[in-house]
């Protein structure tokens, strides 16, 4: 710790903090250019730490090093029972000058969250090796990515042996039983997801409702005349998980896409992917983000394989265990 001096988060902290954000997307863009240049400026980048500050529940730690801020770190809990008994670092949640002081942040607030019983512990970290590097020797293993790329300068070319076409009403059926399919292959192993499994008939009434909304591009890939996967695209704005900090300008999403167990290792993930991303260039947007668990071994391999660059890694720790 050195001279250095750590205590509670208080509201007079804003400012100092949205001066470190802003430093911590300078350098971020360095990396990713393409991650929205507006955070740059201290001004929009007190939003999100306000926005971080003013979240139920939400407290943290400040360092000072000679009188001034250099390092904070908030975090707050999710209301969903499916996290456990959290707390969250989002996005705006932390920034330090040296990446080594936030293992000094994180002693002094996770005293709290601990003792509240907020055992169930996340971060959404910058791609930065130092910083990862000290979350990592906290106890923190990676989980979860966020990523981008930017559109092609030419449409990606069909694949052999796979068609893709945009889906209708006559696919319903299909698209509901694919819907079960990412989740279902979550919970194997190695990633072992305990998310909420939704059954067919939520499924076929959410596709009845929303086949024909236009703000989603729906595609199916066939082998030999048969729907074997399927894939959405959407604006990125439709995404909570790539807003603020991570979300570009301009962008779509790859916000889903599965294939049935049958049919993996043809290439339709790979073209499923393609025709979002063409589609995305279609549209006119200038990049795509995507999200997958890094534990999944299909799309961790199938988007890097793409063009997708990780940009934030989510983190997890477990603790008493």
């Amino acid at each position: 710790m050195g001279d250095g001096v750590i205590r509670e988060f208080t509201g007079g902290d804003l400012w100092a903090a949205a001066l470190l954000l802003a430093e911590r997307q300078v350098r971020h863009r360095g990396r990713h250019p393409l991650l929205p240049a507006e955070y740059e400026d201290p001004q929009v980048a007190l939003g999100e730490v306000t926005a971080a500050w003013e979240t139920e529940g939400a407290s943290g730690a400040v360092l000072l090093e000679g009188g001034e801020v250099t390092g904070y770190l908030l975090g707050a809990p999710k209301s969903s029972l499916t996290w456990g008994n959290n707390v969250w670092v989002e996005r705006a949640g932390h920034a330090v000058r040296e990446p080594e002081k936030v293992r000094d942040l994180y002693a002094v607030a996770a005293t709290k969250w601990v003792a509240d019983g907020k055992t169930a512990q996340y971060a959404l970290v910058p791609d930065d090796a130092e910083l990862l590097d000290a979350w990592f020797r906290l106890g923190f293993g990676s989980q979860h990515a966020h990523a981008v790329m930017p559109i092609p300068a030419e449409p990606l070319p069909p694949r052999p042996g796979v068609t893709v076409r945009r889906a209708g009403r006559g696919d319903i059926q299909m698209l509901a039983e694919l819907d079960l399919v990412l989740p279902q292959h979550q919970r194997l192993a190695p990633t072992f997801s305990s998310g909420e499994l939704p059954t067919l008939e939520e499924a076929l009434t959410d596709w009845e409702e929303s086949i024909d909304d236009q703000e989603y591009a729906t595609f199916v890939a066939e082998s030999n005349g048969k729907v074997i996967g399927s894939s959405i695209g959407c604006s990125v704005e439709k995404s909570s998980a790539h807003s603020g900090l991570a979300q570009p300008d301009n962008a779509g999403l790859l916000a889903f896409a599965a294939v049935f167990p049958q049919a993996r290792g043809a290439g339709a993930g790979r073209a499923l992917g393609e025709a979002v991303i063409n589609w995305a260039a279609g549209v006119g947007y200038t990049s795509v983000v995507t999200d997958w668990r890094v534990t999944n071994l299909l799309s961790s391999r199938a988007w890097p394989r793409l063009g997708f660059v990780q940009t934030f890694h989510r983190l997890h720790r477990v603790i008493g265990h």
